[in-house]
């Protein structure tokens, strides 16, 4: 009997584990599964191990939030400068929350523009472990290396969950086009450079226009962007996030 009691007991947990979520229909061509924003530990060892860090370290999943931004992480996947998969099978994208609010607030401001576009996040809260690998493995000089990758010695506005890589995609599920890829390497990548490069021919008028409004969107809801990745949005200083919050390890 005791035993037909847990096992009882679990059926009932299951049941409201699998209910408790909900798939969420979007505008742009992909369905976002959201689960409640407190979860018990039952649910949090279902859980990857790094989402199970990036819990603890008291980070939010971002579409908890915000549903209709959609996120694509790079570092979970092949498809990044890298060539490995560094997350694993994450699938979420984390931030304090704080940072969480200000991107929702972009994402309404991206709305009111234009209800045909949304905000894509391509990596968000990221530990200093993988901060690692990366600082070991970009092939870049070593005297601009920090230029592209911060050094994990000192810790990347990302390792306090307070950065954002992001772009614009439309409800077909294509991304605005940026004038190079996510994690492109070069001035060309550069904010602030891109009159410079249309004048010589190489960014169109389309990609800065694209530019412009990602950095007012941003900028607007009270990030600033990075002097050599267009895509990075920091929500504060890295001072200010290492006086407020632990370094994701």
């Amino acid at each position: 009997m005791k035993h037909l009691n847990i096992s009882l007991r679990f059926l009932i947990y299951f049941t409201l584990l699998v209910f408790a979520c909900k798939r969420v229909e979007t505008n742009y061509s992909k369905q976002t599964v959201v689960c409640p924003i407190g979860m018990n530990l039952y649910q949090r060892q279902a859980l990857p191990v790094l989402e199970r860090k990036l819990l603890i370290s008291g980070l939010v999943n971002i579409q908890n939030y915000c549903p209709d931004i959609i996120v694509d992480l790079k570092y979970s996947s092949e498809d990044n400068f890298i060539g490995i998969n560094l997350y694993g099978n994450l699938k979420n994208a984390y931030l304090q929350k704080e940072a969480c609010e200000k991107l929702c607030h972009a994402q309404n401001i991206l709305n009111n523009y234009s209800e045909y576009l949304s905000l894509i996040v391509f990596d968000a809260a990221r530990p200093v472990s993988v901060q690692q690998k990366m600082w070991d493995m970009v092939e870049v000089p070593e005297q601009i290396k920090h230029w592209y990758v911060a050094n994990p010695q000192k810790g990347s506005i990302h390792n306090y969950g307070m950065a954002v890589d992001v772009s614009i995609i439309n409800k077909n599920g294509e991304l605005l086009d940026m004038g190079t890829d996510f994690d492109y390497f070069g001035e060309l990548a550069y904010p602030g450079k891109e009159y410079y490069f249309f004048e010589r021919g190489k960014l169109d008028s389309i990609q800065v226009q694209n530019r412009e409004l990602l950095y007012r969107i941003m900028s607007e809801a009270g990030f600033y962007v990075s002097k050599t990745e267009w895509w990075h949005y920091n929500a504060a200083s890295l001072n200010y996030a290492k006086s407020k919050y632990k370094i994701i390890k």
